[in-house]
């Protein structure tokens, strides 16, 4: 079995962090790490093992999921193989406001590339 690499979504932990009014070093000192690691995690330079994580989890009151930005997770199925991808809230929320402009949405199936560039025009 292969182990996968993950990465800790920064602005996630950083959020969840706050939400528990929690300074840096606070959180720290709870996991026996010092500001500058909680630093580094928050501006995803640096990830935390896996017993890191799950402190994180009960300390915070988040689940691995949201840290790690897997909070869905969807099947993509081309050719004759399916694979799984991930998606964040974020991610949805993006394509389920998209889905609100029909034509828009459309042209983002039939035509990847001037989806992109209207995308580009509306928020440029």
């Amino acid at each position: 079995m292969k182990v996968g690499v993950f990465m800790l979504v920064g602005a996630r932990l950083k959020e969840a962090r706050k939400s528990k009014n929690l300074s840096q070093e606070q959180l720290g000192e709870l996991l026996g790490l010092s500001k500058s690691a909680i630093s580094l995690y928050e501006s995803e330079k640096r990830n935390p093992n896996l017993e890191n994580i799950v402190e994180m989890m009960y300390i915070l009151g988040v689940s691995a999921d949201y840290l790690l930005g897997t909070d869905v997770i969807v099947e993509v199925q081309n050719a004759s193989t399916p694979s799984y991808q991930t998606l964040t809230k974020e991610e949805m929320a993006f394509i389920n406001e998209l889905r609100k402009d029909r034509i828009l949405y459309e042209i983002l199936f039939t035509d990847h590339k001037r989806g992109v560039e209207i995308i580009k025009q509306r928020i440029g």
